[in-house]
């Protein structure tokens, strides 16, 4: 019940380019992948900080 056929992909991606259009898509895409970008490297940089706390306050 909870998979996803070829019938229903087809479906979404009719759906959304009736929505935004195809010229649109690929902005959406971009900004997407930017904002997914900025996550990870926002992430990567909050484990470092937190280590480093972590020994500061075992010495």
């Amino acid at each position: 019940m909870g998979r996803l056929g070829l019938t229903e992909i087809l479906v979404i991606v009719g759906i959304i380019l009736l929505l935004f259009g195809g010229k649109k898509i690929p902005e959406l895409m971009k900004g997407l992948g930017s904002g997914i970008k900025e996550f990870k490297n926002a992430a990567k940089d909050e484990q470092p900080a937190n280590s480093k706390k972590e020994e500061e306050t075992k010495e």
